[in-house]
Formats: structure tokens, C-alpha cells, sequence
């Protein structure tokens, strides 16, 4: 009997690996599969070994899931329910793998404001399969009124005398669902003062982050899991190139911890500082749950310069028709031990199928063409053939999956340039009103735009080079400028200004009312030019056009460059202050207003006596960490930017700092600071401050520069 019983676990453990990872095992008469959930596992540069690949004692096992946008459509009579089903999915796989918490990487709602029907859906979820009698395995080291900063039971909700959680959630605040108001309280902080989720990663200062990491410990295995909730792009950039992003480490053991950090901003480039880039973030981290970008990467990617690893799990819905949203949807089952991690992909079965698809009928000059009679009438056979095309696709991959909605999302993108008519779309869907989800959009045409003719005195610009057929998103007014000038003809392109300048002028006027930037920046530039050209002594017409443009171009991209455009902007802000037209920058307001603590109550201080239920192995209470600086610094930066710092229109009101932690608590933390990257000016072309100084009256978005620290 007890060869039987050896064989058996011989077999258990080696049959996986000898058959793959979908093997069945037979242990004392039982059919099991491995692994239990049929999905994809992803290593990282550091992966568990097969010995150690089995749940134990010591290892954390994590659900991640980020862009829920609980909410969507819901008065849509097909996709209302959508996003709900998906909750429901991810809630279930929670509970099904026994995870010890979720974390989720923000936007959980759609609307800031969500209904009454979508928060009454969300509690019920949670509280179904969040809240039971499961034990918590793993405790909280670090100080909770620093972690949990946003509610008055600043502590984990599985503490909590009155509550039973059973599956923790974590999570952090996107661009969705971010904090708003005078008390800068978001629908994430109702499901934190419910005891649902416990809600992290909020900064309450608009001059300066400090992301203190939640310190837990399973085990032998200790997890830091920092987060960064949604700010806007522009101003989180300008913050870490100014070196006023802080990362807190713990004191001890600095090694021993593996270190997760949680984000919510734009992955891709849309603009010089509309995105984040990975080398901004601190090298000793380990892996990146990144959100907000909606396409779904899930499998972790190496950044060779940081050496830490990012997955982007993407949106567990559909929220646009794009080609990024039709990726397939998955989720990651995530373990840690020690410093090593695996992280294994769940598909998603509830999300609805998406298949999008691009015609261009210049292509199809063999069946038809512009001048072809009833071509019309050809096209939309042509369309029609491609959209049942699809359909047969949708129904053959659903095909065993009865959690997958019936009716699929469509999208049918025509390129009729080329002379070619549109037709009635309306008419067109119709025919597919009881086969798709979006019967209203199932077709979008689109044209390139055709140069024009080759007229003296008209501007020859192929637009098709400045814009993608597709709906453009965070372009930049200086973006276009640039763009449109650098596709123009010679002759119409500026003598005085560069592209940047411009750029930045016409930036000041759409975007903060500065009337008076561009024609500063004209008188401003042509008082230079005309001062340089008398000091070099040049008369002739020739001479005049070969040295204005030799000293534009000796400019470009350069801090003169920067100096000239602050200059003109900061003339064309004392004129309008001299008139006493004020403008009121509404972003600044809106930042102030959030990030004002007025009205708050105090945040109430832990209960003295241990939270916990006797045998069910809850864990103690976190009684704060010490925290120092670390020497991992990388000195690397981004892509070589300009930053222009001029928002002195409208001082910054000094952040309120958030009510004193409890004593017994607080008197044990004491913590140096993580800097941004200190980068080098000479290499990349940005300046970092590494300055630690806290004097409050220093501008915000200026720091003073110092030697890197490495």
C-alpha cells in the first residue's frame, strides 16, 4: 500500500512535466488535470524551478486584472451586460484558484459617477465571493495608515473585527474612476469605507509623490507591493524629470523582497510627454502591472535597461472598435516565492468576440474599379462577403464555449480613396441587425486625403503622412505643427520661427487662453534675428535669407531654443497680467480642488487589540517598517525632450498632508527616500533633481540639480 501510494505521487509530480502541461493524472482512483485552469504560463528571468512549481506555505498566489470598466453600455439592450459578466468571471477564477488577494490595476468603473444598478452589482459581487471564512495567510508589515490614506479604518479590511474577507482586493484608481471634489474622494473609496477593497496608491500632493510600498509577508517569501494611481500624463512626467517622485524601500533585507509595482498611465508615446517612460521607473523592481493601455500584453516583457519585467493585462472589455481592443482578453494568475515569480495567462471566456478588418478597394482592381458601371454595387457585395466572412469565424470559435455572448462585435473599415462613392450604412446593417452586437457601426469609411494639384502658390501637403487612417488619440498641438511644417514644400516653410516655437505658441493659446504667445514670439524672434544680422554685418538680399536661415537652424533643439520660447511666453503673461485678464487654468483648479483636504475627518486610529478570528491564521496587524535609500539608482533617462516648466500663471497652493498616524504605530517608521532616475544631461538632454529638500516655498515643478548618486 505504501509503494502504491509513492508511485502515485511520483507519477503526480512527473507526468507533467514528461507529458506537457495539459497532462492527465490518476492519484488513489482521482482524474486530475494539470494545471487546473487550461491556460498559458509565462517565466520570467527568474522562474520558479518544477520542484518548487506547486502551491505551498510560502508562495503568494495573485490574481491580476486591470481596465474592468465596470459599467460600460449598461443601458445597451446587447452590451449591457458585459462588463458585469466579466467581474463576475474574474471574482469566480479568484475563488476557484484560491488566491491570497487580487489586485487590480484601476479604472474598475467606466464613469466617474457610476449608477446605482453598477455599484449595487459590484458590492453584490464582491461580497459573494470575496467575504467568507478562508483564512488569510499572510500578514501586513508596513504602517497601514500610511498605505490605506484615502478612508478613517486606515487598515486592511481582512483586520477588521466586522468584517469576514475571505479574498482581499487591492487597488488602485485610474483616469475613470479618479478622485474628484473638494474631498478628492473617488467610487473606490466608497467600496474601501464598505470593507470591499482596500484602495492604495492615492497621492494627496501635487509637488511631490511619495509611494510607500505595502510590505506583506507569506512565509519565507516577502512581497513590497507599491502603487501609483492615475495622474495626467503631462504632470507626472514633469515630476519625475524634476525628481519628485519618491519609491520608499524597506530598511532591512533590501534583497529578500520581491518588489511589485502597479501603474495606470499611457504606455505608448502620444506626445513628447504624454506617456511614461519604463526608464523612469527605479531598476530594483521586479515586475510592472501596467494599466490603462487597453490592448492586451499580458505576457511579461524584459526591459533591458531597468531589468525589471512589465505585463499590461489590457481591458477585460471592449470599450472601442479598435485594433488593439480586438486582441483576445486574459487575465494572470500571478505567484511569487521568494524572488522568483511565474505568471500564468487565464483567457477570459464571458468577453464578447471582436474581429475588425481593413479594405482598401484600390486593391481590388482586377474585380472593379472607380469608373466601373454599378460599382456601387460591387462594393457592397465586397463588404458583404467580408462581414459574413467574419461571422463564420465568430460562430466557429465559440463553438464549445457557452459563456461566450452569441452575438459578436464587427467592425468593417473601407478605404474608398480613389474616386470611389460610400453608401448607406444604415441600409447596409440591416441586413446584420440580428447577427452582431453593434449593428450601428459595423462599417467606417475612411479616405485618404489626396494631394492637391501642383499650383504656385497652394501648399502641397500629403495629409496621409500626418494623420493615420484611424481616429487619432493625445496628439499634441505642437505635434501637428511640427508634422505640418515638415511635410510642407520649401517655400512655405518659417524663416524666423522653428517648428518647436511654434508649436509651443500656438500649445499656449489653445490650451491656456495665452492670446498674446504667438505674436510675442514673432516680435520676440524677429528683434534676435534682426540684432544678430547688424552684429554680423551682412546687407545683401542673399546674404540676409542664407544667414537667418543658417541662425535658425543653429537653434534647433537646443537650450537657447527653450530659453527664446519661455522668454516670448512669460512677455505675453505679463501683458495680459499688466491687463489684468486673468485666466483660470481649470486643470490647476481641478488639482488643487482634489488634492484639498478641507472637510476631511481625522483618520481614526486602528483598534489597540489584534483583528483576527482566533485559528483562522489571520494575520497580525502591520506595526510599520523602517525604510533607506538605495544605491540601485540608474543614472538612464528617455528619449531626448525638452520640458518646459512654465506654469507660474497660477501659484500652487502647498498640499495639506493627510492627519497624524496613530503614535503606536508611526514611532517605528522612519523612512529615507528611493530619488527618480538620476539621469544624465550630457547623454539623453533632461536634467533631473535628486534634491531631497522639502522647503515648501521652492516652486513645484523646479528642483536643483545634482550629482547622480551612482
Amino acid at each position: 500500500m505504501c509503494t502504491d501510494v509513492l508511485l502515485s505521487l511520483f507519477i503526480f509530480k512527473c507526468m507533467p512535466v514528461y507529458f506537457g502541461l495539459n497532462a492527465f493524472v490518476v492519484v488513489a482512483g482521482e482524474s486530475f488535470r494539470w494545471p487546473p485552469v487550461r491556460s498559458e504560463i509565462y517565466f520570467s528571468h527568474i522562474i520558479m524551478s518544477s520542484e518548487n512549481n506547486l502551491d505551498d506555505e510560502d508562495t503568494f498566489k495573485i490574481l491580476i486584472a486591470t481596465d474592468i470598466h465596470l459599467g460600460y453600455l449598461e443601458k445597451d439592450a446587447i452590451r449591457g451586460n458585459d462588463s458585469f459578466n466579466t467581474l463576475d468571471e474574474i471574482l469566480k477564477c479568484a475563488k476557484t484558484n484560491q488566491v491570497d488577494f487580487i489586485l487590480l490595476g484601476g479604472d474598475l468603473f467606466h464613469e466617474n459617477k457610476p449608477s446605482r444598478r453598477c455599484l449595487h452589482s459590484c458590492i453584490t459581487m464582491m461580497r459573494r465571493y470575496c467575504m467568507g471564512d478562508t483564512p488569510i495567510n499572510f500578514n501586513i508589515l508596513s504602517d497601514q495608515t500610511v498605505n490605506f490614506n484615502t478612508t478613517q479604518f486606515p487598515w486592511v479590511n481582512y483586520l477588521d473585527e466586522n468584517l469576514n474577507i475571505s479574498i482581499p482586493v487591492f487597488s488602485i484608481h485610474g483616469n475613470h474612476d479618479d478622485p474628484t471634489g473638494a474631498e478628492g474622494l473617488c467610487a473606490l473609496d466608497l467600496l474601501s469605507a464598505s470593507g470591499l477593497v482596500n484602495h492604495f496608491g492615492h497621492s494627496h500632493s501635487v509637488e511631490k509623490i511619495e509611494i510607500s510600498p505595502i510590505l506583506m509577508q507569506k512565509g519565507s517569501t516577502k512581497l513590497a507591493l507599491f502603487g501609483l494611481g492615475s495622474i495626467p500624463d503631462e504632470r507626472l512626467y514633469r515630476m519625475f524629470v524634476n525628481n519628485q517622485v519618491t519609491m520608499l524601500r524597506p530598511k532591512e533585507d533590501q534583497d529578500e523582497w520581491f518588489n511589485l509595482f502597479t501603474i495606470h498611465q499611457n504606455r505608448s508615446k502620444h506626445g513628447p510627454t504624454n506617456y511614461i517612460p519604463e526608464q523612469f521607473l527605479d531598476e530594483f523592481i521586479d515586475l510592472v502591472v501596467w494599466g490603462h493601455e487597453h490592448e492586451c500584453l499580458i505576457a511579461p516583457t524584459r526591459n533591458e535597461q531597468q531589468l525589471f519585467d512589465v505585463t499590461q493585462p489590457g481591458s477585460s472589455v471592449a470599450t472601442s472598435l479598435s485594433p488593439g481592443e480586438a486582441a483576445k482578453k486574459h487575465i494572470g494568475l500571478l505567484r511569487v516565492k521568494g524572488r522568483k515569480m511565474e505568471l500564468q495567462k487565464i483567457p477570459l471566456k464571458t468577453v464578447r468576440q471582436f474581429f475588425i478588418q481593413d479594405v482598401v478597394l484600390d486593391d481590388y482592381q482586377d474585380r472593379f474599379t472607380a469608373e466601373t458601371p454599378n460599382v456601387t454595387k460591387k462594393v457592397e457585395d465586397l463588404c458583404y462577403a467580408k462581414v459574413t466572412e467574419m461571422l463564420e469565424e465568430a460562430e466557429r470559435e465559440r463553438l464549445g464555449c457557452p459563456l461566450t455572448p452569441e452575438k459578436p462585435l464587427i467592425r468593417l473599415r473601407v478605404d474608398y480613396s480613389g474616386g470611389f462613392d460610400t453608401f448607406s450604412t444604415s441600409r447596409f446593417s440591416q441586413k446584420f441587425v440580428d447577427q452582431v452586437a453593434n449593428p450601428k457601426d459595423i462599417l467606417h469609411f475612411l479616405r485618404r486625403r489626396e494631394q492637391k494639384g501642383d499650383g504656385k502658390d497652394e501648399v502641397n501637403v500629403d495629409y496621409s503622412k500626418l494623420l493615420k487612417n484611424t481616429a487619432v488619440e493625445g496628439l499634441r498641438v505642437e505635434d501637428l505643427v511640427k508634422q505640418y511644417f515638415e511635410a510642407t514644400e520649401q517655400t512655405v516653410q518659417l524663416s524666423l520661427l522653428t517648428e518647436h516655437g511654434m508649436g509651443k505658441a500656438i500649445q499656449e493659446f489653445v490650451e491656456k487662453d495665452e492670446k498674446d504667445a504667438i505674436e510675442e514670439l514673432i516680435t520676440y524672434q524677429l528683434e534676435k534675428t534682426q540684432r544678430h544680422l547688424q552684429a554680423r554685418g551682412v546687407v545683401t538680399e542673399q546674404d540676409i535669407d542664407t544667414e537667418i536661415q543658417r541662425f535658425r537652424d543653429s537653434k534647433k533643439n537646443t537650450a537657447e531654443e527653450e530659453n527664446e520660447i519661455k522668454e516670448a511666453i512669460d512677455r505675453a503673461k505679463a501683458h495680459r497680467l499688466e491687463r489684468g485678464n486673468e485666466p483660470v487654468d481649470s486643470d490647476m483648479s481641478n488639482e488643487l480642488a482634489m488634492d484639498s483636504d478641507e472637510g476631511s475627518a481625522a483618520f481614526a486610529s486602528p483598534p489597540a487589540r489584534g483583528r483576527g478570528r482566533g485559528g483562522r491564521g489571520r494575520g497580525a496587524r502591520g506595526r510599520g517598517r523602517a525604510f533607506q535609500a538605495s544605491s540601485q539608482r540608474s543614472s538612464r533617462a528617455a528619449d531626448e525632450v525638452i520640458i518646459d516648466d512654465s506654469d507660474e500663471d497660477i501659484p500652487a497652493r502647498k498640499a495639506t498632508r493627510p492627519p497624524p498616524k496613530s503614535a503606536s504605530l508611526s514611532s517605528s517608521s522612519s523612512t529615507t527616500k528611493q530619488s527618480a532616475p538620476s539621469q544624465s544631461p550630457s547623454a539623453r538632454g533632461v536634467a533631473f533633481d535628486d534634491s531631497d529638500d522639502d522647503d515648501d516655498d521652492e516652486d513645484p515643478f523646479k528642483g536643483r540639480s545634482r550629482p547622480s548618486r551612482r
